[in-house]
């Protein structure tokens, strides 16, 4: 199985598409040595949220490297922020822009669709099911799309990220309550800096999913690492900072989950 879904009790379900860190053996050959390590990992995720469980969340996760399939991105490989460096459905680049491949090794087409069939469908089809089966039951969804990022890549933006970057897709995926309410988490705490619909607005899933007229509201949050992890190898997690930041965390999701309940009366 190419990922894993835990099931819950109520209207929340999280995605965290760049949480695997593992290549299929087969692949392994083609890439550069350095890309076995997996740097550009959403790393420790799983651990960050552990407060899931308490809110009954859904949570859906990869097995595989985006280095093999970039879940978080159209099928048909469209740029999801025109103007800016983006990282492809296959990705051939770090995140500075380094080849990932050994040379000449970079997937053909007919690699990249086989790719998009065995990954990236199976993730895509698991999501919009579990979306069905949470409204069916609750009559709306909260889905949150759950990442983090190295605080300062150049190839990618400039200078240093806020800490918290929340992505609405300049609020076309979310109700504007739902967006305030976890604005305003985050504003609890000024030991973390945040923006709304910053450098990162939502990714494919957000876009894709979020359809506030359909009763499925949808947030990406895009956290700096600096504020749970080491940034750079061997990206440890860092338990002392991980507490300061968890109980924001579970504010912001939280807040979101309670604006959404409200908009239904449920």
């Amino acid at each position: 199985m190419s990922f894993s879904l835990r099931r819950g009790s109520s209207p929340l379900l999280v995605s965290i598409p760049h949480l695997g860190t593992e290549i299929p053996e087969d692949l392994k050959p083609l890439y550069t040595p350095r890309a076995l390590a997996i740097e550009d990992a959403d790393w420790h995720l799983d651990r960050l949220y552990d407060f899931l469980p308490s809110l009954g969340a859904s949570v859906l996760q990869p097995r595989y490297s985006r280095y093999v399939i970039d879940l978080n991105r159209p099928p048909d490989d469209a740029p999801m922020y025109p103007g800016a460096s983006n990282t492809e459905l296959c990705p051939t680049r770090f995140f500075n822009g380094d080849p990932l491949y050994a040379q000449g090794k970079a997937p053909p087409a007919e690699e990249r669709i086989a790719r998009r069939e065995n990954y990236w469908r199976p993730y895509h089809e698991a999501l919009r099911d579990e979306i069905a089966r949470i409204k069916g039951e609750h009559g709306f969804v909260l889905l949150w799309d759950a990442h983090s990022i190295r605080s300062e890549i150049p190839w990618l933006f400039e200078g240093r990220l806020p800490d918290l970057n929340i992505g609405t897709a300049d609020g076309a995926s979310a109700h504007a309550s739902i967006a305030k309410a976890v604005v305003d988490a985050a504003a609890a705490n000024p030991a973390f800096s945040h923006v709304l619909n910053g450098r990162f607005k939502g990714g494919y899933i957000t876009r894709r999913y979020g359809q506030p007229p359909d009763r499925v509201h949808a947030v990406q949050l895009e956290m700096c690492q600096r504020t749970y992890m080491e940034e750079e190898p061997p990206y440890g997690y860092l338990e002392p900072l991980a507490r300061q930041v968890q109980p924001t965390l579970a504010a912001m999701v939280g807040a979101a989950l309670d604006a959404c309940r409200a908009l239904y009366g449920r």
